[in-house]
């Protein structure tokens, strides 16, 4: 049985429970808009008439995540559902937090959410839907809307701009007009949301296969200059048709992030990103030919690439992958003239496989030609059958252990050693160290 079925009857079971001991009990928000879509939710949210110490009583483990608004998390078998008392809100004034909460009934809770395809309840029990926000009617017109005014909801917190962005991307649906206009005029309001919150709605937004999609989005609603400015900046940016036919900066993007694999590593789709992030900013005109460069791009857009991650509060490992990627990715095209020892370093830095689809990435949104990419490949399958090249054959030990003195010359001749391990000169620790002592005596002669 699959995990998502167990997961569906997990949530089945807990509705059940509420409304046996008497209460009223739905599944809510995101899992009832696509258990009606035909997806497969990833958790389940439960509304419920019953009070947090009600819920305390009934179920053996649960948290109180936020108690004084009437969020509980029951812990069932290893999974987690937010269970939640129905209730209203009002005076928001810090673009997040509500003044006050009053608990209430099933139609005031759906009245208070953000958008009318997240304000339908469900009982799994009577197989029944409760809509009185029109949810059903734009999930069946694959529109976003607010319910109630747009101002109003964007206003009680300002994420929900950024947000109906998102779910029209992941969802495919479009925004309704009104929505999308108060997005618009808002904007600018987004910049008050913390860093943290941003950044993960970003991650959603940009995952496959919607990623090019909310990228588009983002730019129309005017998020994108307010979130990404660096970003924003590639749209005016123009590149050399005989080596970017596709067109400007962005529009290379977007084609690089419709070819996104479904199965992408997450430092991905930042990498295609950011990694000419800084050509607007190094862009210069050949006077003679009238051809573009981006002299130094990806050394600046490295800088720059970690300094947005930075801001958006990535985590430390995955800001210094992406950094590499943005740094190294002009280095693919040396490839074919590159010697031996040069190509297997390239092929053992920790952040090659992420390279290597930046790098594909890059050419199906340019030019098209994927040979660097497949010999990358086979030169990778064969170095894996040399399992021996990986490690280096002396360390500094070694070194010490033949009579050497630590410092800079012992350094450079390890660097040496790899050099010719890498070039297949030196094959096992022994010729290593035969080819050591030869040296070091010719050094002492």
């Amino acid at each position: 049985m699959g995990n998502s079925v167990v997961l569906r009857q997990q949530a089945t079971r807990l509705v059940r429970r509420l409304q046996e001991a008497g209460f009223t009990a739905f599944w809510v928000g995101g899992c009832v808009r696509d258990f009606l879509l035909g997806r497969e939710p990833g958790d389940y949210d439960i509304a419920t008439s019953a009070l947090p110490d009600q819920i305390e009583r009934l179920f053996e483990r649960t948290i109180p995540v936020g108690r004084k608004f009437g969020v509980m998390m029951i812990v069932e078998e290893g999974h987690q559902f937010q269970v939640a008392t129905f209730r209203a809100e009002a005076d928001y004034e810090d673009g997040r937090h509500p003044g006050w909460v009053s608990f209430g009934d099933a139609e005031a809770d759906a009245r208070r959410r953000d958008f009318t395809v997240n304000g339908l309840f469900y009982d799994p029990i009577r197989e029944e839907l409760l809509d009185w926000v029109g949810g059903q009617q734009d999930l069946k017109g694959r529109l976003i809307r607010t319910i109630g005014l747009p101002a109003e909801r964007f206003a009680e917190d300002h994420l929900r701009l950024l947000r109906a962005v998102r779910l029209a991307a992941q969802l495919d649906f479009e925004l309704e007009t009104e929505t999308f206009s108060a997005i618009k005029e808002h904007a600018p309001k987004i910049c008050g949301i913390s860093a943290e919150r941003i950044r993960e709605e970003l991650i959603k937004l940009f995952s496959p296969p919607h990623a090019a999609r909310g990228l588009e989005l983002l730019r129309n609603s005017g998020l994108l200059e307010q979130l990404l400015p660096e970003l924003a900046a590639t749209i005016d940016c123009a590149q050399s048709p005989d080596f970017h036919p596709e067109g400007n900066v962005f529009e290379h993007l977007l084609l690089m992030l419709k070819h996104l694999p479904k199965d992408s590593q997450p430092s991905l789709p930042w990498a295609v990103l950011l990694h000419d992030i800084a050509k607007p900013v190094t862009a210069s005109t050949d006077r003679s030919t009238g051809s573009i460069h981006f002299y130094g791009h990806e050394r600046v857009g490295a800088n720059m690439a970690e300094k947005i991650l930075e801001r958006l509060r990535f985590p430390r490992k995955q800001i210094e992958e992406i950094r590499e990627a943005v740094r190294c990715h002009m280095q693919f095209k040396d490839v074919p003239g590159m010697r031996k020892a040069t190509l297997r370093r390239l092929l053992l830095r920790p952040t090659f496989p992420l390279e290597l689809e930046l790098h594909r990435l890059d050419c199906i949104g340019s030019h098209g030609r994927l040979e660097v990419y497949e010999f990358l490949r086979e030169q990778a399958k064969e170095l894996e059958r040399q399992p021996q090249i990986i490690p280096p054959l002396l360390n500094g030990n070694d070194l010490l252990a033949l009579g050497m003195k630590p410092g800079r010359k012992l350094g450079a001749l390890l660097g040496e050693i790899r050099e010719k391990q890498l070039q297949d000169e030196l094959k096992t620790k022994e010729q290593a160290k035969r080819w050591a002592k030869e040296r070091l005596a010719g050094a002492e002669s």
